[in-house]
C-alpha cells in the first residue's frame, strides 16, 4: 500500500469525525492474512473522553448476519439441515401463513423455506406504516420491546415463530425485501441444533477462531471498552444514543434471552477479522477446519433472481451488487457507486459497522464505528474509492 493511500484514510476518517458524522473509528486492511493498515481515530465516549482502541467493543447490529450465515451452513454441511426445507418444521407458527395482496391477507401459496430466509426473499420485513403486515411487524416489535429486562421477555424461538404468525409482505421467492430473516435462522440453528444459538455460535465459531471477545453480551468486566452509540440532533448536532433498536440492550450487560441473528452481537475489529480471515482462506484459519471450500464457495457465490433483483435494486448505494445468504455480492462492478471488484462480498451494521472480503485481491476491509444509520455512508464510500485506487492492492 501506498504512503500516500494510509495519509489518505486517514484523512477521510479525521474529517468525519472532525464534521460531526462519527464520534470515532478503527480501521483495518488485511491482505494476504498479514496487515496493511490500520488507523485508530476520535473516541469510544465523548462524555468520558475515552478513545476508540484495538480492543474497542462494538455492536455490530447487522453485521451479524454473516456470522448467522456461517452458523446455518455449519449445519448444512453436516447434513443436520438443508435450504429447502420449510421453517414451519422447525417453528410452528410459519404453518399456514398469510400474505399481504393488494391490502388483503390471503393464504400465502408457497411455503417459506430456509433459502427464502437466507436470501431475504421470505416476505418477512423490518415493518412499515404503509401496508397491514409492516404495521403489525412494528407492532409486534413494540410488544416484544414492552417486555425486555422483564421475566417475560421473549427468547429467540419465541420471538421468531411469534413473528412466523404475522402476514407475510409478498408472497415467498417473488420479490426481495429486508428484514428480520436471519433473526429467524438464529432459532432455526437453535432447533436444528439442540443448543442456546450463542452456545452454538461459541462452540462452533467462537471458540475455534479465537474470537474472545464476540458475544451476545457484554460482561462487567468488558463494560469499560464498550464503545457508546451516538445519533444526530435535527440541528446536526452529535447526541448519546441509549435506544434498544430491535431488541438490543443499550450496554448488553446481561445475556438476552432473545439472541438476534440478524443484529445482536458485539465484537471487536480484530475477532471480526478472524471470522472474515477464516471466509477469505476457504473456511480454515490458523489450521482450524470450520467450513469446507466447496461450502465458503457456495456461501459467497449467490444472486437473486431478475424479479428479486429489481427490488433490491431500489437500495441507493449498493449498486452493482447482488444479495446472497445474508450478503451483499458485487456481480457489476461497472454499475457500483463507488470502486469496486468483482466477487466482493460482506454486509454491513446499522450503527455503522463496514465489512467487505475480496477474494481476488485476497483483501479484507474493516471498520467500526457506533453511529446511528451508518451503514453505507459517504465516510464508507470513500474509504472505499481511496483504498480500491490504490494500484499497489
Amino acid at each position: 500500500m501506498k504512503e500516500i493511500t494510509k495519509q489518505r484514510l486517514r484523512g477521510v476518517v479525521a474529517a468525519a469525525i472532525a464534521d460531526g458524522t462519527t464520534a470515532g473509528v478503527n480501521l483495518l486492511v488485511l491482505k494476504d492474512g498479514r496487515e496493511l493498515f490500520y488507523d485508530e481515530q476520535g473516541f469510544a465516549s465523548r462524555e468520558q473522553g475515552i478513545p476508540i482502541r484495538r480492543d474497542t467493543i462494538f455492536r455490530l447490529f447487522s453485521m451479524s448476519k454473516p456470522i448467522t450465515a456461517a452458523a446455518v451452513m455449519i449445519l448444512v454441511e453436516r447434513g443436520q439441515i438443508d435450504l429447502g426445507q420449510q421453517v414451519s418444521e422447525f417453528l410452528p407458527g410459519f404453518a399456514g401463513q398469510k400474505v399481504e395482496r393488494d391490502g388483503k391477507l390471503e393464504d400465502a401459496v408457497t411455503p417459506v423455506t430456509l433459502l427464502h430466509l437466507f436470501n431475504m426473499t421470505s416476505g418477512i420485513t423490518y415493518g412499515d406504516e404503509e401496508s397491514a403486515a409492516g404495521r403489525m411487524v412494528l407492532g409486534y416489535l413494540d410488544a416484544c420491546a414492552g417486555k425486555l429486562h422483564t421475566e417475560d421477555e421473549v427468547s429467540t424461538v419465541d420471538f421468531a415463530d411469534g413473528l412466523g404468525r404475522i402476514p407475510l409482505a409478498f408472497e415467498p421467492d417473488s420479490s426481495w425485501h429486508y428484514g428480520l430473516s436471519a433473526d429467524v435462522l438464529g432459532a432455526v440453528v437453535e432447533r436444528a441444533s439442540g443448543m442456546r444459538f450463542g452456545d452454538f455460535l461459541k462452540e462452533n465459531l467462537f471458540g475455534p477462531l479465537g474470537m474472545k471477545d464476540t458475544d451476545f453480551w457484554v460482561p462487567a468486566e468488558k463494560q469499560s471498552r464498550l464503545a457508546y452509540a451516538y445519533g444526530s440532533t435535527a440541528g446536526g448536532e452529535m447526541e448519546l444514543y441509549t435506544g434498544e433498536n430491535l431488541l438490543i440492550s443499550s450496554r448488553m450487560e446481561t445475556r438476552p434471552r432473545y439472541e438476534a441473528g440478524g443484529a445482536g452481537l458485539a465484537s471487536t475489529i480484530d475477532d471480526y477479522a478472524r471470522f472474515a480471515q477464516m471466509l477469505l482462506n476457504g473456511g480454515s484459519l490458523d489450521g482450524v477446519q470450520i467450513l469446507s471450500p466447496r461450502t465458503v464457495e457456495f456461501l459467497t457465490g449467490g444472486e437473486l433472481t431478475d424479479a428479486q433483483q429489481a427490488s433490491y435494486r431500489h437500495w441507493v448505494g449498493l449498486e452493482g451488487f447482488s444479495y446472497s445468504h445474508l450478503m451483499r455480492i458485487m456481480k457489476n462492478p461497472g454499475q457500483a457507486a463507488t470502486l469496486a471488484r468483482e466477487g466482493e462480498y460482506g454486509w454491513d451494521g446499522w450503527l455503522g459497522c463496514y465489512f467487505a472480503n475480496f477474494p481476488r485481491e485476497c483483501m479484507t476491509l474493516l471498520m467500526m464505528q457506533q453511529k446511528k444509520d451508518a451503514g453505507t455512508i459517504a465516510m464508507t464510500r470513500r474509504i472505499r474509492n481511496v483504498l480500491l485506487a490504490d494500484e499497489l492492492i
